[in-house]
């Protein structure tokens, strides 16, 4: 990555449904957006015209994928372990074949487990995955994102601990998720930049020019995340992370998830120019 590009989470909301991806890049350009997340949120489906428009655009637009929400890879029944790690690699499979960049899902839960433990086994599992994509030759970044809530296993410590296990594993870092876990904490530059320093001395630099990321405004409780918000409609300091972002001069992809998710994404990019 030459820059950090500005992506909208799925496509834009004044996506013509008829004409889907191929509206979709039209509205991106039109907005000197960067790219999307594909998301495949309930399921990796895509169709084969999809598919090949997705991957047309690839060449001039940044991609990269969220894998379903229904993957734990601490499950306490084996069967959902196993379906998870098949979800991961299904994404991974998809994401590879529209030339996207990286891959990004919720790994895990502590389901009362002591952190060690599931961390460990966060490690076999992400095992099995890392060998099946590299048989199958597939080859993109995976991205366990860090989580918004204290029940969800991968807080950033825990997410770049595993990225030190694996040469194809870096963090996705939801700054949201790091701000409502922490019941309204890490939210001030300091605050970011000791996160993107830490990403840098464990995972060294080109884990800095090769980042993946999400920023939303967000709601929540002592217990974590609530939903998402527009970010003027929430306390999420996104001013003061862009510019901890351009102060260690990130490059790769940050993705707005955000309820307006192309108006929010637009803002983001336009404030971080102006820096």
């Amino acid at each position: 990555m030459d820059k950090l590009n500005f992506l909208t989470a799925g496509m834009p909301l004044r996506t013509n449904p008829k004409d889907g991806y191929e509206s979709a890049f039209q509205i991106l350009k039109e907005m000197d957006l960067d790219g999307l997340e594909l998301e495949f949120v309930r399921g990796v489906r895509m169709s084969e015209k999809s598919r090949q428009t997705v991957k047309k655009y690839s060449e001039n637009f940044t991609i990269t994928a969220h894998a379903p929400f229904y993957i734990n890879l601490n499950s306490k029944e084996e069967d959902k372990v196993e379906a998870s790690i098949l979800r991961i690699i299904e994404t991974a499979n998809t994401a590879s074949s529209v030339s996207a960049y990286s891959i990004t899902y919720h790994a895990a839960y502590y389901m009362g487990e002591e952190k060690d433990i599931v961390f460990k086994k966060v490690v076999d599992t992400t095992k099995k995955i890392m060998k099946v994509l590299d048989e199958e030759k597939i080859d993109i970044w995976i991205r366990p994102e860090t989580t918004g809530k204290a029940t969800q296993w991968g807080d950033i410590d825990e997410i770049i601990a595993l990225s030190k296990e694996f040469d194809k594993v870096l963090p996705c870092v939801d700054f949201s998720h790091i701000h409502a876990r922490s019941a309204g904490g890490f939210n001030s530059y300091d605050d970011f930049c000791m996160i993107l320093e830490k990403i840098e001395k464990n995972l060294g630099r080109f884990a800095i020019e090769n980042f993946h990321g999400h920023l939303a405004g967000i709601a929540y409780s002592d217990k974590g995340e609530k939903n998402h918000l527009n970010l003027e409609e929430s306390d999420m300091n996104y001013k003061d992370l862009l510019r901890a972002i351009k102060s260690f001069d990130v490059k790769g992809a940050l993705v707005c998830e955000s309820p307006n998710i192309e108006d929010d994404c637009r803002l983001m990019k336009e404030f971080y120019k102006s820096l």
